[in-house]
């Protein structure tokens, strides 16, 4: 149950559609633009509205009831009325009246993350959010279905195991370096490497990232995606530590030399079958268009992602001190 048609109400209403609950929202009062376009979207078999108080409820029919209250006096008498009923309750901002606390959540559904800082900072969690929700691709909730979809294929035709464990690496590391959702041909060369019984190589690939800033901050997400997704790290002298922080734990972490020629045992370890290779490129040891350029020429596939360089102090103050 929800009690009351506000702005506040209608958020948690939604999240709670989205996880699947059917709500029953209780309001006398106007319902915000915000209610009537989720009661409108959803329609009666998820949400719906009954013009009568929260007092008139038929309390044990709810697993949780919610309420924006508008004064402690109402939060208190809410309280009272589902904690005598045996419901779960959650007054909106005020924790004194709270059996439980929502927390932010990151949905890219059936894939649910959720950030709780226990009612104590609910814009820090908020933060959180938005900063999880900046470093996950929008089409992570279709790879997830996708996943679903394969998983009694992969039982039936992998062995527990490595084999089966190295398939399912090679499809998130497919998941999250994918800039679109998985398309018919994807899903239909995971079946047939599945039919094949044996696993297949990969063509080795190699994303160079120019770094022109310390700054981890003004890495694109582009970057920090391709970072977290590779296996090899190599890093030319100088890179920030906060930077290589960002790659996955997993990864091997290789410095370069300070020529803009890769040395052979790099080459070897950039050739090797299957490897997602991130060079990490500074400017001052040769530019990242000569470095593709060279591994190019060794048949090795290169892509580019552009840096971002800081702005110049001066350049700072000037941004600073304008009008717009």
């Amino acid at each position: 149950m929800i009690a009351h048609g506000s702005a506040a109400a209608a958020w948690k209403a939604e999240l709670l559609v989205m996880s699947g609950a059917m709500v029953e929202v209780h309001a006398t009062d106007d319902l915000c633009e915000e209610m009537i376009g989720l009661l409108a979207a959803h329609g009666p078999g998820k949400i719906f509205h009954r013009n009568s108080s929260w007092q008139s409820a038929d309390w044990p029919a709810f697993a949780i009831a919610i309420a924006d209250a508008a004064s402690d006096d109402e939060a208190a008498a809410f309280a009272s009325a589902a904690r005598t009923a045996g419901v779960p309750f959650n007054v909106i901002d005020r924790p004194a009246y709270c059996q439980f606390q929502f927390g932010s959540i990151v949905n890219r559904s059936p894939a649910v993350i959720s950030i709780s800082t226990d009612g104590a900072a609910p814009i820090l969690a908020q933060a959180i959010r938005r900063r999880i929700e900046a470093v996950l691709p929008q089409s992570l909730s279709a790879w997830t279905d996708l996943a679903q979809s394969l998983r009694m294929a992969v039982v039936e035709r992998l062995a527990p195991g490595e084999g089966r464990r190295q398939f399912w690496e090679r499809f998130v590391d497919r998941a999250f370096t994918a800039e679109e959702a998985p398309s018919r041909r994807d899903e239909q060369l995971f079946l047939e490497e599945l039919s094949s019984g044996a696993g297949r190589t990969e063509p080795t690939h190699t994303t160079i990232i120019e770094v022109k800033s310390h700054d981890a901050e003004l890495l694109p997400l582009k970057a920090v995606r391709a970072l977290q997704a590779a296996e090899i790290i190599l890093f030319d002298e100088g890179i920030s530590t906060d930077i290589l922080q960002l790659a996955r734990r997993e990864a091997k972490r290789v410095a370069a030399t300070g020529s803009s020629k890769p040395p052979q045992h790099l080459m070897a370890m950039v050739r090797e079958g299957g490897q997602r290779v991130v060079w990490l490129k500074s400017d001052e040891f040769g530019s990242a268009h000569e470095t593709a350029a060279q591994l190019q020429r060794t048949g090795i596939a290169v892509n580019i992602i552009p840096g971002i360089a800081a702005i110049p102090a001066d350049d700072q103050r000037i941004v600073a001190n304008s009008r717009f």
